[in-house]
């Protein structure tokens, strides 16, 4: 969920980026590592290994998107649409994300202040966080040089728009709510599935440990006064937060909410099965006139004969069990965390025909959208947090300006919002391009914006909102007409300007600064 080290993406943009991310040939499979310096060769493993959807998905229902987002920056998406119907409805989400001060302010941070300060004005509830406790834990950061990081950093998300009286900033070790909730998480969690998920071995630190629970509460925390869908933007290698942070979500509900078709329980893959053969046998039925009930017995004849494989037997078992039990959809009511109390008052509050069961009730009245919105009620009506699944997007890792991986290690490599801006533009002029070998072959074969971290330079930045710039820049590179010495100027001269407002715009918000409910000084501080 933090943004702490510039990182490589590979395939850089292109004005019409592809949904599927681009292709590398021969792409090894995925390994995404929140503290390492992973490089993600090929985006489309992570639709296949991981889930992520392509965020192209979701742009026709998106409100005023960011460029960032009509110019497949942000590529991929994890259920970003309660977010996109939040904003066209006008209903009630969050945006939260934040950073590791490990180091200057720079140009890839801006890509996650930009997404922060985009849905914050497009309505949602915006928190920023430093994650302090991580850059301890995880790096060993002393608090002094934490302190004189988050400074910089809180400038630049200041000058950059975030509205701190409508949102919230706060550091991890100076929320006490914050590390409740933590604690409260923790309970929930187990070391097998960090090691899972991260690597974890007997040489990992406890505090480390701790720190990813603090970031499973990072991301639900906005949800600690009223459930609603809350959106993380965040790079691709910080997705295993993003899932264990889903889990946890729905780990700690009080009910859980599933279809169901009989008395017995079924996993996603059996109730798949056992819907089609209801649904075929229905039709079947109402073809002939015959209004009989489809029964579990019937199911599973249907399930022998058309799926003989191991999921298809499995629930073959569960049918013939049943027998003459009648098929009737339903959606189930499963006591997870609930309170007797609570388990009761949903009891109650079921209207219409329902079953009730020792660890579950089934409605059959209700459709499975109308369950989720009463099972969340009750929860929270006796004390539980009802947290909705959290949503994430997905940006692209920006190309070093000298080619390869982007590194805080190599200054020539980036561009941090803190360089002089005479600095950027030098950075800029020397970066390595797209092109080819001589002008003439520029001009004959055109260049290879798709490889030029320069060209990813307007893409990402300095083309801005203007999405017919960017346009014209690639083409003009694509098509010969552009020669990269005139690029590299065009691109250092933006530079220039883009780093001098910024830095006087940070002079101008610093009196904010001290006026922000932060501690800015860390009192961990022993100095």
């Amino acid at each position: 969920m933090t943004d702490d080290d510039h990182r490589d993406g590979g395939d850089a943009s292109q004005s019409e980026i592809r949904s599927d991310g681009g292709s590398t040939a021969g792409a090894d499979d995925v390994t995404l590592d929140p503290w390492g310096s992973a490089t993600v060769s090929d985006y489309r493993k992570l639709f296949e290994q991981f889930g992520i959807e392509a965020f192209d998905t979701v742009l026709p229902e998106t409100p005023n998107p960011h460029y960032l987002m009509r110019r497949g920056v942000i590529f991929g998406h994890r259920d970003y649409e309660p977010i996109a119907r939040a904003m066209r409805e006008d209903e009630p989400f969050a945006v939260l994300s934040g950073w590791m001060p490990t180091g200057d302010p720079h140009i890839g941070h801006k890509l996650m202040i930009d997404e922060i300060v985009y849905h914050q004005e497009q309505g949602g509830d915006a928190h920023a966080l430093v994650a302090d406790l991580e850059a301890n834990a995880a790096r060993g950061l002393t608090w002094a040089e934490i302190d004189e990081h988050t400074r910089e950093y809180l400038l630049s998300l200041l000058a950059l728009g975030f509205d701190p009286e409508d949102g919230e900033l706060y550091r991890q070790s100076g929320n006490r709510r914050l590390q409740d909730l933590a604690f409260e998480l923790g309970a929930a969690a187990n070391f097998s599935e960090m090691q899972a998920l991260y690597g974890f071995d007997g040489e990992t630190n406890v505090s480390h440990m701790q720190s990813v629970v603090t970031q499973m509460a990072d991301i639900l925390y906005p949800q600690l006064d009223e459930p609603k869908p809350t959106v993380i933007p965040v790079g691709p290698d910080q997705d295993p937060h993003m899932r264990f942070a889903r889990d946890l979500a729905a780990r700690t509900r009080f009910f859980g909410v599933t279809e169901a078709y009989a008395s017995f329980e079924t996993d996603p893959e059996e109730r798949v099965l056992v819907r089609e053969a209801y649904e075929t046998l229905r039709e079947q039925a109402d073809a002939e006139g015959d209004d009989a009930d489809v029964r579990c017995s019937d199911a599973a004849d249907y399930l022998r004969e058309h799926h003989a494989d191991e999921a298809g037997a499995s629930v073959v078992d569960k049918l013939d069990n049943a027998g003459m039990e009648p098929i009737r959809p339903r959606v189930r009511f499963l006591d997870r965390n609930a309170t007797d109390a609570a388990f009761e008052a949903l009891i109650d509050a079921v209207e219409g025909e329902k079953r009730v069961f020792e660890g579950h009730v089934d409605a059959f009245d209700l459709d499975r959208a109308a369950a989720e919105a009463l099972a969340r009620e009750v929860e929270v009506d006796h004390g539980g947090y009802g947290f909705v699944a959290p949503s994430s997007i997905y940006h692209r890792f920006m190309t070093g300006l000298t080619g390869g991986k982007m590194s805080s290690s190599v200054p020539a490599s980036h561009i941090s919002l803190l360089d002089d801006p005479e600095e950027g533009y030098e950075k800029v002029k020397a970066a390595t391009t797209g092109g080819r070998e001589t002008a003439e072959k520029q001009r004959e074969l055109g260049g290879e914006a798709d490889e030029c971290p320069v060209y990813e330079l307007y893409t990402y930045l300095l083309a801005d909102e203007d999405d017919e710039f960017a346009t014209e820049v690639y083409e003009e590179c694509v098509g010969g007409e552009r020669l990269c010495g005139d690029c590299k100027e065009q691109a250092a001269e933006l530079m220039r300007e883009f780093l001098a407002e910024h830095q006087e715009k940070r002079e101008e918000v610093r009196p904010m600064l001290e006026e922000l409910d932060i501690e800015v000084e860390s009192p961990r501080r022993r100095d």
